[in-house]
């Protein structure tokens, strides 16, 4: 995810690792405010994203069940009730975004307006009574911009992307930021529920289908990454069959055993109980035997090394498509920490020098260790207007289920922790403790000393020009020293002494001020 520093990229040499903040940046500005819209075959849905551009916010979220697709297999055209609704639903769209003052949507149509015999005319039909363009794609394009989508979250991700829709399924390849081969197929839930021969006949053609894509794509053994609703559906079905204790989608990671297993908990249990226990539509959850028994050959044919869920997909991939080269390599978790530092922090910039501060007590730390405690350093403050009874919380809550890519749910909380110890000295008998499980004692241990690192670090810097002091870890000898500026010493309050104290006990190791002249 770490990128060269380079002259094109007007990067200073100070910023290190992560380079210069974008988010200002002319060319990312661009897409601060940017509306997509996705004509599916079973849901049509509009998305405003907000904030940092390369990991952006959900500044707006609407979804629409149409089901265009239902019946297409027969009649060749589009669902009549579906086509009517999906028109109401983007004059509404069209409307919002107006209101908004935004620029033009972007819209697309797959797999069901592109099939239908009428497609041509609904899409007439939008412009005459929206003013929206919408733009058909073809599988493989359908494919590219999925598989864009999972870029966006995972930059330096490699495998297999599998994106199901109501009449369609597609599979890409992605290595080293890029989209390799692609190839689209007939295996969408409401095309194989049109199937003939029962569930023996849809699995035997599911069988034919999949040996066919395995022939264009070859031997796909890494990571499978799943996009799509009736994809995420399952995952929720797993989770509830895990009694999983994080319930965020994107990131989560299955294995094929477990796979087997909730199709198993699925087809063993009252198909109603569950879905609401796991909050699923009845619609979605009418199509999922569909989606589950193409999921079963899936993995029996690629045999992936694990399964990742992507909440991201087509709609971000259309912003991805608008980022130049230089934004798509940053790291999603740090462009999307230092925007939220700037815009809510009390000191913006701060986190840097934090950063610094507490980095000779991780010097061996790996790279991707590192980003975690960059991250935290950039967002130890900008919960400080939550009632300091509850900061601690909300900063756990904030890092482990706020729209942040890039991030496995064992690094959430490692992050939720660090940022809970920033407030919270003990975290003993606190709501979130089932979460820690995500985590070995040895990561809560790092997390515990990050965090209070950050409180003691917060006490020493409050103004900018504020020469800063300096941390000496000797971990064989189990001291540490702060190195202090005498013009920094009216700092080092009664509460800061208590917080040195702290951290020196999180790491085991007797403590010492030392005193330098400025």
């Amino acid at each position: 995810m770490q990128t060269d520093i380079s002259e094109t990229d007007n990067r200073a040499p100070d910023w290190g690792t992560f380079g210069r903040p974008l988010f200002d940046d002319p060319s990312a500005r661009a897409l601060s405010r940017v509306g997509v819209v996705d004509v599916g075959s079973n849901s049509v849905r509009m998305v405003v994203f907000d904030g940092a551009a390369r990991s952006p916010a959900y500044f707006y979220n609407e979804k629409v069940m149409c089901a265009l697709g239902a019946g297409l297999s027969d009649t060749g055209r589009l669902n009549p009730k579906g086509r009517q609704r999906a028109l109401s639903a983007l004059a509404r769209f069209a409307q919002l975004a107006r209101g908004l003052d935004m620029p033009p949507l972007h819209v697309v149509a797959t797999a069901a307006v592109r099939d239908a015999e009428d497609g041509p005319d609904f899409c007439e039909e939008v412009w005459r009574e929206t003013g929206l363009t919408v733009r058909v794609i073809d599988g493989e394009e359908e494919a590219r911009l999925s598989a864009q989508g999972v870029l966006l979250g995972w930059p330096g991700a490699f495998g297999l992307i599998c994106d199901i829709g109501g009449s369609s399924m597609e599979l890409a390849e992605i290595a080293q930021g890029r989209v390799g081969r692609r190839v689209t197929s007939s295996l969408g839930p409401l095309k194989l529920r049109d199937i003939k021969g029962g569930r023996r006949g849809r699995k035997a053609h599911i069988k034919q289908t999949m040996e066919e894509l395995k022939t264009s794509l070859g031997t796909q053994r890494d990571r499978l990454f799943l996009v799509g609703g009736s994809w995420r559906a399952f995952a929720k079905l797993d989770m509830l069959r895990r009694d999983y204790p994080l319930q965020v989608l994107h990131e989560y990671r299955m294995t094929t055993k477990q796979v087997h297993a909730t199709v198993k908990f699925i087809e063993s249990n009252d198909p109603d109980k569950i879905r609401q226990a796991a909050g699923i539509s009845s619609s979605r959850m009418s199509l999922l035997p569909y989606a589950m028994d193409v999921l079963v050959r899936l993995i029996g044919t690629f045999k992936p090394k694990d399964i990742a869920i992507s909440s991201y997909g087509i709609r971000e991939g259309l912003l991805y498509e608008q980022m130049p080269r230089r934004l798509r390599d940053r790291d999603p978790l740090i462009e999307a920490c230092r925007f939220a530092e700037a815009k809510d922090a009390r000191i913006p910039g701060f986190g840097r020098k934090l950063f610094d501060f507490v980095m000779p007590l991780f010097r061996n730390a790996s790279p991707a260790k590192v980003r975690l405690i960059k991250a935290a350093c950039l967002l130890h403050d900008v919960s400080w207007r939550a009632h300091p009874d509850y900061r601690a919380e909300v900063c756990f809550d904030n890092a482990t289920r706020a729209n942040l890519g890039g991030l496995k749910h064992s690094e959430r909380v490692f992050l939720g922790l660090a940022l809970q110890h920033r407030y919270r000295n003990k975290r003993e008998g606190d709501r979130f403790e089932p979460l820690f499980a995500l985590l070995d004692q040895k990561s809560q241990t790092e997390a515990e000393i990050l965090g209070k690192a950050m409180r003691f670090g917060a006490m020493l810097w409050i103004q900018n020009d504020t020469r800063p002091g300096t941390l000496r870890f000797y971990p064989k000898k189990k001291r540490l020293e702060l190195l202090l500026p005498e013009s920094a010493l009216p700092l080092y309050g009664e509460v800061a002494q208590s917080r040195f104290v702290s951290l020196g006990n999180a790491l085991g190791s007797n403590v010492e001020v030392l005193v330098e002249p400025d």
